[in-house]
Order: C-alpha cells, then structure tokens, then sequence
C-alpha cells in the first residue's frame, strides 16, 4: 500500500524546494537533514509530502504530549486512508518506584493508566505487525522497554469462521494473551461468555467481537457494539470473516519460558543475597529475598505482578547492559517484513526533543541504582531502562531534525539546513513591543479585553504553574477587575495550561480556546513550540527580562511565532530591561519578518489569516457539565459522590481507605487554589472520622 495525501492546497512559497531538497536526501540514504522552518511555514505539510514520496513508515518524535496530539490530528487528515497511529506515555499520574536513604522512605510504584491511550498504542504496534504504511507520531516514550514485537507478534490468536477449536482452549489462549474474564463489567481488554456466545473486546479497539460456538466451532463471527451489543460489520454474510486478536499488553511473559527465566532469576537471587551478607547488610538481603519470592510466586500463578517489568530481561532473553526492545524495534520489524528495508523518523522541534532523548536514561539509571543498593530490585532492574542516546542513534536508519531553531548539533550532524521560512498565508512575524513590567497585568488586562472585542483570542505565558493559576483565577474574577479596568465591558473567560493537566484534556483547553469557549490561556513552558492557533493574535511575555530556560533566545524565539498565524499578530514583552536574548530573539524575528515583507512585495501577496478547521477531538469524550460537582474521580475503576453517601454504611477499614483517598485529592485541589472542592473534601473528612 501507497501513502495517499489528501490535502486541498499545493505545495507554495519555498515548499517545494524543501520537499524536493528532503526527498533527494533521503533516496540518496543521507542520516542527518535538518528543515528550519518558520511557525506557519507548514513544515507538517511538507513532511507529509516527503513521506508521500519516498512511500516509507515513518515515526515522528516530539517532546510533548500536546504537541504531538496535535500532529497526529493533522497527519491523520493528512493521510485518511493510511495507519496513523498516536503513541505516547499512557500514565495520568505516574509515581515511580523509589527508595529516599536519608530518611528511609521506599516509595512504592503508583499509576493511573489512561485505558484510552493505552488503546491507541495498542493499535499502533498492532499496526506495525500488520501493514506497511504506518505513520506513529510518539513521545519521547518511544526509547522504553515495551517488550520484543517478535515474542507480541508470536502469541496472537487468529479466528477464523468454521475454525474447530473447544470453548476451554479458547479461553485459555485469551487469558494467555492477558484478557481478563469479565462476566458483568465488559471494558476493553476483557471477555464474556453466556452460553455459548462469547463476546471479545479488543484492547486496541473501539468495537467489539461476538462468537457464536456450537460442537466446538465457531459458528459466527460479528463486530459488535460494546455497549448496545448491535451489530456494526458491514461486510458480505457470505464473506469468510479471519480476525487476528492481540495481545491486550505489550509486555506479559509466556508460560513456556518461566522455567528458564525463573532458574536465572533464583541463581541472580541467590548471587545478591550472598553480595549482601558478605557485606554485613541483612536487612537488604532478607528484603530482597522476600521481594523477589513474592513476585515470582504471582508470575507463576498470575502471569503478572506490578513491576514485572524489571524483570524483563530474563524474559526477553537478553544479557546484562542489552538494550531493551522498544517502538523502534516494531519499525524494523515492519521495514524487514514488507521489503521497505527503513524507515524514517523524524525529531519534532529537535531543539528540545533531542535533549530529552539524551537524559532519559541518566535519570532512570540513578533512581534504579539506589533500589538495588538497598535490597529492593535485583541488578537486573537496571535494563529496565531507556535507551541510550547512543543506542538510540544506532536504531533509527535516517534522521530528519524540523524546529524554527535548531541547536548547533542538529546543524553540524546534518551539514547544514534546509530554510524554509516563506508562509503561504504572507503572514509576516509579529510586531514586537517592550513595556514595562510595572502593572504588567492592568496593562496585559486591557490588551486582552481589546482582543476580546476583535473575537480574537490570547495567549499568555507565565514563569511558574502558581503564577498562571493565580493570573487565571485573577482574570474570571468580574469584581477585581471592575476595580483595574472602568467601563468593563466584556469578562475575559480565562483557563490555565500546564503538566499537572491531564494529556487529553490539554488538547480539549486549546480547543475550546479555537472555539471561543475560552479568550485567553495561560501557560508556561507547554505554549512554546508547535501549536498550531490561527485565533491568536496577541501573546503575552510576563516577566520577559528574567533570564533562564524559560526565558532564553530559543524560548522567545518559539513563544513569538505563536503569534505568527494572525495578520494582526503582536508579542508584548513585559520587561525592565532588555537582556542579550531578547536582542537577539528580536533581531532573528525581525529578519524572517523582512524576508516574508519581501516576498510578499514581489509576488504582490495580501497578508490574510488562515480559515482552518477545529478538527474532531483526539478521543470523542463526554465532558462533566458541572466542574465543581459532588462527584469525585478517586481512582480509575472507582467514583464517589460526596453529597449521596452515607458513611455508616462503611466498614472502619473501608472508613481509613476512604480516607487516605479523599486527603490525597484535598491536597491536590488546594495545591491548585481549587478551595472549594478542597473545602467539600474537608469536610467530608471530618464527617468520616
């Protein structure tokens, strides 16, 4: 199968030279090209033309969960009949195993997994074992051990219709391939059986499976609606219907190879016990021999254990200091089974994704050294790990580094750049002012309600996560502002953007702000590179002079060309002083400015705002209309509702449980100035003890 684009516009300004330049590169097995392209330049556009013409899978890194759900929103329009798939980090809350010496603290591993990601990178290796034209546009979760695509391709379970197979091996390949029988509460990743009728759903799916068995074959196969049961396949009755079912996780282990794994993990054990009383360490020694026993009594039983991961080196057959198997080993597997011999990946705004590949593992290796240290992983936790940079580099064929500023590696490794700095639109760079940072927010305030009159929107960046909140909470205050602003016409409706977010709902915020749900929204580091807001056409720098990562040259540089979709677009510089990166992020916007003036003069272009499409939400979410209800989400299979419970119906230890929950979701709502849900969670509380 071909890359097909679909795209209603042709390649224009200095497109087509970039297109031409990366495609000749790549045929020709070039491993570095770096594109610097301008915001609004359409750089995704161009790339989607260069994987049109070189017909290759190809990954996309970028450094944000944001971001690249933006990409993969504008790669899936970009190619509708192709496999593009969305694989980031599935956790929503992510609390790693940890051990503090200094006040011996162990901390143990906690997570809150996002089944709806999950799914999507489920349906990306999926993809990757199954088709040649796969796009994944992926976090810098991509470099993790995810277990070997062979052994996840090896144990699938293919179905077919007519197919002799007894209804008890039937259940025990699905529960091999870790499905779980779920006879009252169906979710993806589960099964039911009534009767004779089973029905599968899919980890990687949004539909379901029915199986209609009589005298130990299947009789029917039917894609099915999870929720109503209805029936939703289209296809020919008289069609034979062949389903290939997945693993429902990508790292599990196979009961053939415990015994092998378990004999090396008792010799490893035994080795560890030894290192430590030889050292006069016995409380290490029994701690690791309890711990390791435990888990592998419930692999043996269960197949799984949490934490099973830092046992995979065993499992995957690897030796001390291999690397793990990761995405990038689904994509040589696809590259050697359809005959495309490599594939491209491409490094989204390099400037910052390329160093955040690099100190993943130094990071993980630290945390990892202590736990062994004192009893609480065997060695072999350490190649639970993410790649090197090293090994990275010696896993992806052809690298293409795209950013507005590449760093002077991606430069040096590639030769040179290709510039691609002319917007289609004629759009030029923003204007830039410098005022000053007494009453930077009276000033930014009526800025805004300006904007506002104009039905356009604002973006404001801010040099901490309390100052964003504190400055959203300040602008739907109606009564503080009636105090700075006379004659207030309109209210701003403000909302705050940043890491404590959950992934999806980032996505749904700049949304809702393309909608006009909300005018302005404040952010910190996440509203730098990428995103992609033609309704934005005024961006706030609070705080400009204040130098530092948030505020360097490429920083400024990036947080500016928000401000390059709108033909009325203006950067307002909040600063006392002008420091070197100020000049310089002025001086480098000013010259693209004059480049796009120039172009436009001689090929009489008008500068026009883009009319581009809100496209559909990443994943289709019902969204709470009341924010500050009763209703409170304490874990992923468990709600309650504060206002209809009663808590003599509770058990003391049941009461304890609860309780340790609801402190845990007080402290956060405080954390974010949210008082009054903190205040309903108090006294909840106190009524409980």
């Amino acid at each position: 199968m071909r890359f097909k684009l679909k795209s209603s516009f042709q390649p224009t300004g200095d497109q087509p030279q970039a297109i031409k330049a990366l495609t000749q590169e790549v045929l020709s097995n070039t491993p570095h090209q770096t594109l610097l392209g301008v915001t609004g330049s359409g750089k995704t556009f161009t790339i989607a033309n260069l994987i049109a013409n070189t017909n290759l899978p190809t990954l996309v890194i970028s450094h944000n969960k944001t971001l690249a759900a933006q990409l993969y929103q504008e790669f899936r329009d970009f190619f509708p009949q192709n496999a593009v798939s969305y694989f980031v980090s599935y956790y929503d809350y992510y609390q790693p195993e940890a051990y503090i010496p200094q006040t011996d603290t162990y901390i143990e591993k906690e997570t809150n997994i996002n089944d709806e990601i999950d799914k999507l990178r489920l349906s990306a290796t999926a993809n990757l074992l199954t088709r040649p034209d796969v796009i994944v546009i992926a976090s810098v979760s991509c470099i993790y051990n995810l277990g070997s695509p062979v052994e996840y391709g090896r144990y699938v379970l293919e179905l077919i219709e007519g197919q002799l197979i007894d209804q008890p091996t039937l259940l025990a390949r699905l529960i091999d391939l870790q499905y779980e029988r779920s006879d009252y509460e169906f979710r993806r990743g589960s099964f039911r059986l009534k009767g004779d009728t089973l029905q599968l759903w899919p980890a990687y799916k949004d539909h379901a499976l029915k199986f209609e068995l009589l005298d130990n074959t299947i009789q029917t196969i039917t894609t099915i609606d999870p929720v109503s049961g209805k029936k939703i396949d289209s296809r020919s009755q008289f069609q034979p219907k062949r389903f290939t079912i997945y693993p429902a996780k990508h790292y599990f282990t196979n009961p053939k190879t415990h015994k092998q794994a378990f004999e090396e993990i008792r010799k490893d054990l035994k080795a560890q016990i030894k290192h430590f009383k030889s050292q006069n360490k016995l409380v290490e020694s029994y701690r690791i021999e309890q711990r390791v026993n435990y888990d592998l009594e419930a692999i043996k039983e269960l197949g799984f254990v949490n934490g099973i991961e830092n046992y995979s080196r065993y499992f995957d057959g690897r030796e001390s200091g291999d690397p793990p198997f990761t995405l990038l080993d689904y994509f040589h597997h696809n590259a050697q089974k359809f005959d495309s011999q490599k594939f491209l990946t491409i490094i989204d705004e390099s400037h910052v994704t390329i160093p955040q590949i690099g100190g993943m593992y130094r990071g993980d290796k630290s945390r990892k050294e202590t736990l062994i240290d004192f009893g609480f992983r065997l060695p072999a936790a350490i190649d639970n790990r993410p790649l090197r940079f090293s090994e990275f580099q010696n896993r992806v064929p052809q690298l293409i580094y795209t950013s507005a500023t590449p760093n002077d590696w991606e430069i040096s490794q590639s030769g040179g750049v290709i510039e691609q700095l002319i917007r289609p639109t004629g759009i030029p760079d923003p204007n830039i002012q410098i005022r000053t940072a007494q009453n930077q927010v009276p000033d930014l305030i009526k800025e805004i309600i300006n904007r506002i009159q104009k039905k356009q929107r604002v973006l404001v960046t801010t040099l901490t996560k309390r100052m964003a909140e504190a400055l959203t909470d300040y602008l739907n205050d109606e009564n503080k502002l009636k105090k700075l602003v006379t004659n207030l016409k309109v209210l701003p409706k403000a909302q705050y953007l940043h890491a404590d977010i959950a992934t999806l709902d980032r996505t749904d915020i700049l949304q809702d702000l393309r909608k006009g749900e909300y005018d302005v929204v404040v952010g910190i580091n996440l509203l730098r590179e990428g995103l992609d807001l033609p309704e934005v056409s005024l961006v706030a720098i609070l705080d400009a002079d204040k130098e530092g990562f948030l505020r360097s040259t490429t920083s400024l540089i990036q947080t500016m060309g928000r401000a390059a979709r709108h033909q009325d677009g203006l950067v307002i510089m909040y600063a006392d002083k002008t420091t070197k990166s100020m000049k310089a992020a002025i001086a480098e916007v000013t010259r693209r400015r004059n480049i796009q003036l120039k172009y436009n003069r001689k090929h009489n272009i008008t500068p026009k705002s883009i009319q581009k499409p809100i496209r559909d939400q990443l994943i289709k979410r019902n969204k709470p209309q009341n924010p500050r209800a009763s209703v409170i989400q304490l874990s992923k299979k468990e709600v309650i509702d504060l206002a209809n419970f009663n808590p003599s119906s509770l058990t003391p230890q049941d009461k304890k449980k609860l309780i340790r929950s609801l402190t845990r979701k007080m402290n956060s709502a405080a954390k974010q100035l949210d008082f009054e849900l903190a205040a309903l969670l108090r006294d909840t509380i106190e009524k409980l003890e």
